[in-house]
């Protein structure tokens, strides 16, 4: 049987469906969501919450001429597919197919990308300053969730919105707060009266008639009376202070409550922003429950909900997460802090241990390392666990604040490298370049679990700033059970020696990058060439004397890392050789001075050239 989302030609079919049809295409478009996220991975929990809000949207508003601008944008999956790639969406996140995440280049209809928090207001409020300019007429909304508010950037664009434009919809979908029972019907009655558009009707010629008459204390007694309502039940009045007009909140998945809300701020002569409440993991039983574990989510099986991914894999962020609660039960002066990403970096059981330790300050992470550098201040050692993709907006504060002042703060970085699915906005490529250059910041990279402990370890008995970076996905090796050991400074690991009469190429490696260094290590051995492999473990300071060494000897340098070439490890080592004048040839393998796209870790490296076959190809034909 035909359904409503199969009968859909077009954004114009939305205005001649009825309450009751529009709610069925809600229920189509969240199984179809469901469906193909079981099969391609993605995030599911927000994308379910946000069905009704997206149909709402575009039956009151005309994208692409009316400009919607998505926060992060990784809850875009239902207006992908009311915007023309509902036949593409079973090739959500996989190579070659659409993106998880908004993308200028994919469509019209986004007319903004993004994949970090914080950013919708800002550059809403630049679409609509150049509209004003233009004199256009479209409207111009920036939808973002609860978490984004406390975002540094979402605060500075709000404060800049009542002097910058009067037309401007923010919509703030709240899934996290909850309404309690005796005061809930109350709150969703005020939502209602304060989103009605012949409220709001009224408003307008009460407002015009105490105009005509001179009688301003009119306006203020109700002014007043909202306020107050509002600030009771509501905590409304931050949004009145910074110049937005304030509705809500409304049931996110209430259609013909969304629908009016949604008419209401069309038609608003001045900023006004939007309190819609909905539920995460809306219609799914399993991300309903446990919505942070269906944020990000591999492949799974629909009936039972079990996840795909190999549940036994240790993985990096885990090993991490145990190294810390055992240094901890050692040392009372470490602190662990992250920004809105307690479980994705391996500190659940942390923040359950030791409460009074652990910091999670939301999507702020300028902050966070300001913060860290004042908890410096005062003896104790804060770590810092945060995505590579996410540190890279607190650069300003790590020289400022961690690095030119010496200070004990340890950065540690997850998802360090391409991540895969997530695509150009997550892949953690650029640490190296960005961190390398910062005096007096010592960088680490483990291959194993034992020695991102001993790196951990190392790290907060150092007494100066220190990054460790590691990759998504599975660790080799098992966290042993005796403490970690202190490793020394700027010292790598021989993984196969390099003899002058044995090989004329040694192969520097970084950590996740091992195992390919030994295929091509193998594969170059089929060919004739034997090669020595260094795990270089410290970026900066490098290995200088085992470096001096073998560049003594050796007729070409390897380096292989996940990250950019431009800047990267194997760039210090080219900068190194070639200040020491060594006539040693070197060639560097990394990512390419592009955005990357996104696809499976394998599909990446054979299309960028980071495999193992390609760079024994590469080697053979420059040694030959």
């Amino acid at each position: 049987m035909t359904g409503i989302l199969d009968k859909l030609n077009g954004l114009g079919d939305l205005q001649s469906l009825s309450c009751e049809e529009l709610s069925e295409l809600a229920e189509e478009v969240r199984s179809l969501i469901i469906n193909t996220v079981s099969k391609t991975g993605g995030h599911l929990a927000s994308n379910l919450g946000v069905v009704e809000l997206t149909i709402a949207l575009l039956r009151v508003f005309q994208p692409p001429t009316d400009k919607i601008v998505w926060d992060v944008s990784h809850q875009t999956y239902a207006y992908k597919i009311l915007t023309g790639r509902k036949d593409r969406f079973n090739s959500l996140r996989q190579f070659g197919g659409i993106s998880g995440f908004s993308r200028r280049d994919e469509s019209e209809y986004d007319v903004f990308g993004a994949g970090h928090s914080g950013t919708a207001i800002s550059a809403a409020l630049g679409i609509a300053v150049a509209r004003d300019r233009q004199g256009g007429k479209e409207h111009v909304l920036a939808v973002l969730g609860d978490g984004a508010v406390g975002c540094g950037i979402s605060l500075e664009a709000l404060n800049n919105v009542n002097a910058t434009t009067k037309r401007l919809i923010v919509i703030l979908n709240d899934n996290e707060m909850s309404i309690a029972a005796n005061v809930g019907s109350v709150s969703r009655y005020l939502g209602n009266l304060l989103a009605n558009p012949r409220y709001n009707r009224w408003k307008r010629s009460v407002e015009g008639i105490a105009a005509r008459l001179h009688m301003g204390w009119l306006r203020n007694i109700y002014t007043r009376t909202e306020e107050a309502v509002k600030g009771l039940f509501l905590k409304s009045i931050i949004f009145e202070e910074f110049g937005l007009r304030y509705v809500g909140p409304v049931d996110g998945h209430d259609l013909p409550a969304l629908v009016d809300a949604l008419q209401t701020a069309r038609s608003s002569d001045r900023p006004i922003l939007l309190h819609v409440s909905t539920q995460k993991g809306k219609g799914y039983a399993y991300a309903e429950k446990h919505p942070e574990k269906w944020h990000g989510t591999p492949g799974f099986d629909i009936v039972t909900g079990k996840q795909t991914a190999d549940s036994d894999a240790v993985t990096y962020s885990a090993v991490f997460g145990e190294t810390m609660d055992r240094l901890a039960a050692r040392n009372e002066r470490i602190f662990a802090i992250t920004a809105a990403m307690r479980a994705g970096t391996g500190l659940t059981e942390f923040a359950k241990k030791y409460p009074d330790r652990f910091f999670d300050v939301g999507m702020s992470e300028e902050h966070a390392v300001v913060f860290a550098a004042g908890l410096a201040v005062k003896g104790m050692i804060p770590i810092f666990a945060v995505y590579s993709t996410f540190v890279q907006r607190s650069i300003d504060c790590i020289i400022h604040d961690v690095c030119l002042q010496n200070l004990p703060v340890v950065l540690c970085l997850d998802r360090a490298g391409i991540v895969g699915d997530d695509g150009p906005t997550h892949h953690g490529v650029f640490d190296i370049a960005m961190l390398r250059p910062i005096p007096g910041l010592t960088i680490m990279q483990p291959s194993d679990a034992a020695s991102l402990a001993d790196m951990l370890y190392t790290a907060i008995r150092l007494g100066g700033p220190v990054v460790i970076r590691y990759p998504r996905g599975a660790c080799p090796g098992k966290l042993p059970d005796k403490m970690p050991e202190e490793i020394e400074i700027g010292r790598s690991r021989v993984v196969r020696p390099m003899d002058k009469g044995d090989s004329s190429v040694s192969i520097w490696a970084l950590g996740d990058m091992i195992p390919t260094a030994e295929a091509v290590a193998d594969a170059l051995a089929v060919e004739g060439i034997k090669a020595g492999i260094i795990d270089a473990r410290f970026i900066k300071p490098l290995d200088t004397a085992l470096l001096d060494e073998q560049a003594a000897i050796a007729d070409w340098i390897i380096t292989i890392e996940n990250g950019v070439v431009t800047g990267g490890f194997g760039a210090g080592i080219r900068e190194y050789l070639a200040e020491k004048k060594f006539s040693c040839r070197i060639l560097n393998f990394g990512w390419p001075d592009k955005f990357l796209v996104h696809g499976s870790p394998l599909e990446l490296m054979k299309e960028y050239g980071l495999d193992s076959r390609t760079i024994v190809d590469r080697i053979v034909a420059n040694c030959s």
